[in-house]
């Protein structure tokens, strides 16, 4: 969570909005961000100037380094933050924003698309001036945290949630964000390669594929088949959502990160679509995501592909659905469902695990601490590994209850020691040594039959055991005997009352 000091620096850039005639909260929020992208982009700009610089240092073979700013300096930030108020005003209306609007050549792309109506709205050279620079002490405070917290941090996006909070909606609309750190366990568990094609079919502001590039940055920083990949690299990530602020702010963060040209689309994953050439089905190795956790859909909107799998209109079952429709053969998922999807007893409920269980490769069921998500769900959810195959291999499915998540699991959410994300990934990595853990452990395997059996219930408090410990009590002559002893004193105190009311009549 952001600290106080972050969180005031906010609220005066809100302030400063508002008393400037901007009352509308989408509006704020979306002018806020052209001017963090601004900054995030020059950034990222000067990283990887200094990264080309080191791999020429290293002797690598790297493609020529060419800013994104070539020609357009007057837009980096600071130079931007070193003009007077008349000029940054200017330059901001008249460079800055046609040069963002048109950083992408290919006008189809997703980058471009949502860049395409963007405005500048800021009437006030004043208002303006005092934005920009309390923007920038913004991003001095959160470079410092991120710093502390190491890549663990996410504090940009905790900024955004903020932002988000102030519109009201987020928890109805289930725009929550997913904590990044338990995105990045499932990156780590899911393990992409460069050759992986990922989607996330309800992607908001695109966190899953942005830390999916970040693991495979890291991974492969220092190899040449890395750099020779970028030049390739938009076709390995797609998101879509019905939230065009949410894709308008995803393709930017993507851009940020280097891909210059995500597949990301308006689209809604669960209905009919147009043309079969908007048909996923198939076409993607790898499904990281955690879908929206509530919701319907009226029947004859749905896509009959997902009603072959499963009848129902419930969101979080469709979207099952929709990751096993899109997965390649032998592709990968890690998901995020409500823990109702694990024991619910209706019937889509059992036909949807069943087909996980029975047809699929269930490979691992994380029951998360239902604190994840505070403050702006409550809700128990759990993680999904499973694979898409032709023939199950495997007879048993693997539990790990995580308790705690490095953080309190109040609406605080303050970093705290207890944290088992690091034995999670290692036994994940290590299964075969899992095979003769007790059910009275954090982690275990159940047999699927058993599974079966239990009507597909994947709840693990279903097959966990717990041992209740006697409680060794006196003997019962003891016991009377004290019970005696306090019949005495009480017999005394009564007495004692009974004489203070005598004397009072």
């Amino acid at each position: 969570m952001i600290t106080g000091e972050i969180r005031n620096k906010i609220d005066t850039i809100w302030d400063i909005f508002f008393s400037g005639g901007i009352s509308n909260p989408l509006k704020v929020i979306e002018q806020i961000n052209y001017l963090m992208f601004i900054h995030e982009l020059s950034v990222q700009d000067d990283k990887q100037k200094r990264k080309y610089e080191r791999m020429l240092k290293l002797g690598k073979n790297v493609t020529p380094f060419v800013s994104i700013f070539t020609n357009h300096e007057n837009c980096k930030w600071s130079n931007l933050k070193s003009m007077s108020a008349e000029d940054k005003f200017a330059n901001i209306k008249d460079n800055v924003f046609p040069f963002i609007k048109n950083l992408n050549e290919n006008k189809d792309s997703a980058f471009s698309r949502y860049m395409a109506n963007a405005t500048f709205d800021i009437s006030s050279m004043q208002k303006l001036e005092s934005i920009i620079n309390n923007i920038d002490e913004l991003f001095n405070t959160m470079s410092n945290l991120e710093n502390d917290e190491k890549k663990n941090a996410d504090i940009k996006g905790d900024v955004y949630e903020y932002m988000l909070s102030k519109l009201g909606t987020s928890k109805d609309l289930g725009q929550f964000r997913t904590p990044r750190h338990i995105i990045r366990m499932m990156v780590e568990l899911i393990k992409p390669t460069l050759e992986d094609t990922i989607c996330d079919p309800a992607c908001g502001t695109a966190g899953f594929l942005v830390e999916a590039s970040k693991y495979l940055e890291e991974k492969f920083y220092d190899t040449e088949t890395l750099d020779q990949k970028n030049s390739s690299k938009e076709y390995q990530y797609t998101g879509y959502d019905v939230d065009n602020t949410m894709l308008e702010i995803a393709a930017m963060n993507m851009m940020q990160h280097g891909i210059k040209d995500p597949n990301i689309k308006y689209k809604n994953s669960l209905t009919s679509q147009q043309n079969e050439q908007d048909s996923d089905d198939s076409k993607y190795s790898i499904v990281l995501a955690n879908p929206p956790f509530k919701g319907s859909l009226e029947a004859g909107t749905i896509s009959p592909e997902l009603t072959d799998v499963v009848q129902t209109s419930k969101t979080e079952l469709l979207f099952l659905a929709k990751f096993i429709k899109i997965l390649k053969t032998g592709g990968k998922a890690a998901v995020i469902v409500p823990d109702g999807v694990l024991f619910g007893s209706s019937k889509a409920h059992k036909n949807i695990r069943k087909q996980i269980i029975e047809h699929q490769e269930l490979k691992a069921v994380i029951s998360l601490p239902s604190g994840v998500f505070k403050p702006y769900s409550g809700v128990s959810t759990s993680i999904l590994i499973f694979y898409k195959t032709e023939k199950v291999q495997s007879d048993k499915v693997w539990f790990y209850e995580l308790k705690a998540d490095g953080y309190s699991l109040d609406d605080k959410r303050q970093k705290v020691e207890e944290n088992d994300i690091p034995d999670v990934i290692s036994r994940y990595e290590n299964l075969e040594e899992e095979i003769n853990r007790a059910r009275t452990e954090q982690s275990f395997f159940v047999p699927k039959a058993e599974i079966i059996n239990n009507e597909y219930d994947l709840s693990i408090n279903k097959y966990k055991e717990v041992i209740y410990q006697q409680e060794e009590l006196p003997p019962s002559s003891e016991l009377i005997k004290e019970l005696a002893i306090l019949k005495e004193e009480y017999c005394k105190e009564l007495d004692i009352l009974s004489s203070m009311l005598k004397e009072d009549i």
